[in-house]
């Protein structure tokens, strides 16, 4: 895995090496594919961090390069982030134009769509 370390963000606390590691995660996510929060949290060893993961991308709007954050929904596929969007709408739209179809703020056949970092990733 290519590790890339945003010199620009700078989280509170010491979180800013985890954010780093979910970026990078993040960034591998294929167009039209979603993860978990969990899953990412998981991959990265810290599988009680999926909270934090969560916080890692309602920061990922202020990075100077574009981080596909509406790609991680929780571990039902539903868009629990919506709200950390510029537009409440934005994270349906974004995965909608990649393919998924979106009904009551969850993704329609999840599971077919998922993508698992533990799997398709290598350290």
């Amino acid at each position: 895995m290519n590790f890339k370390f945003c010199s620009n963000f700078m989280p509170k606390g010491n979180n800013d090496g985890f954010f780093n590691l979910v970026f990078d995660v993040v960034e591998h996510i294929p167009m039209g594919r979603v993860t978990s929060y969990g899953a990412i949290a998981k991959y990265l060893g810290s599988a009680k961090s999926s909270r934090m993961v969560g916080w890692a991308m309602n920061s990922a709007h202020n990075l100077p390069h574009k981080i596909p954050a509406h790609r991680v929904v929780n571990r039902n596929g539903l868009l629990t982030g919506k709200a950390h969007f510029s537009h409440i709408e934005m994270m349906q739209k974004l995965l909608e134009a990649e393919g998924l179809i979106i009904e009551n703020d969850q993704i329609k056949d999840f599971k077919t769509f998922f993508w698992d970092p533990a799997k398709e990733l290598s350290i």
